[in-house]
């Protein structure tokens, strides 16, 4: 993958994008590559150059790539004031239940029906997904989708006032632990040892929840980069993004090596015969 800066605006020109209306809500989804799908939904404020990046790497390990526009700005380099203002918006939808747990947010329907579709269009046994920060939680609720075999949630920090709290439903979290003992399934998960918003307590309710099929693994804050974007300097002055904003791109780095912990988790479950 040829090197771009992610301190400048991303203009995302090497994905296709398109409108998809499905359960009558239209969004925008950035696609590319070959192969079965992985979901990718961003982080806090929006598309950045570094989730596009993670997003590149996807594509290039041998799948195909839908990335939908959930806020924020496509492409850009989240700025403070621009990021907070799309972040207390968030809070503010109808799509999102920010705040309290025991509910999904309504948006995983539609990411559901985003599933099949991909499902459909890319083959294969099934499909990826991976949630980041404020979508972290979201790939264990669209387990509950026959299409989705491999979730992977990446520093899950809803519901932001319950650190023990989960943002699922408790009968979907019962269903989604049913189903994940009935296909042999697992969720893998990461976060870094001193998020404050993604903190012990909520992977400790996770595993409590789904037992051995839960997979958390956290990283030591000296492995996060420093060198972030102004929207995380300000509000997320910690380590938090594992494979995105706090990734350290060089051989060796514990970031390093958990994106490819997941880029194989995904090879194993949606191309099996490799």
């Amino acid at each position: 993958m040829p090197a771009r800066s992610v301190k400048q605006d991303d203009p995302l020109e090497d994905f296709s994008n398109r409108e998809m209306t499905l359960n009558g809500a239209a969004k925008t989804v950035y696609g590319a590559g070959a192969g079965p799908a992985v979901i990718i939904m961003t982080e806090m404020p929006g598309i950045s150059p570094r989730v596009a990046r993670f997003a590149r790497w996807v594509r290039d390990a041998g799948f195909t790539v839908y990335m939908p526009s959930l806020f924020g700005r496509d492409g850009a380099v989240p700025t403070a004031d621009e990021g907070g203002a799309v972040f207390q918006r968030a809070c503010m939808s109808a799509e999102f239940r920010a705040l309290q747990g025991n509910a999904s947010s309504p948006v995983t329907q539609w990411l559901m029906a985003l599933a099949r579709l991909a499902h459909k269009e890319s083959g294969g046994p099934g499909v990826g997904a991976i949630g980041m920060c404020f979508t972290g939680n979201f790939a264990l609720t669209m387990m509950l989708e026959p299409a989705v075999l491999a979730p992977v949630l990446a520093q899950p920090s809803l519901p932001l006032k319950e650190p023990a709290g989960l943002e699922i439903a408790p009968d979907e979290l019962k269903a989604v632990r049913e189903r994940l003992d009935r296909d042999d399934l697992t969720v893998l998960a990461y976060r870094f040892e001193g998020d404050k918003i993604c903190r012990a307590e909520r992977f400790a309710a996770y595993a409590q929840a789904l037992g051995h099929r839960f997979d958390g693994r956290t990283l030591p804050d000296s492995a996060a980069n420093t060198d972030v974007a102004p929207f995380f300097a300000r509000h997320v002055p910690y380590p938090h993004s594992v494979v995105t904003q706090h990734l350290i791109d060089s051989a060796g780095q514990p970031t390093v090596k958990a994106r490819d912990e997941i880029l194989a988790f995904f090879a194993r479950r949606l191309r099996p015969s490799d």
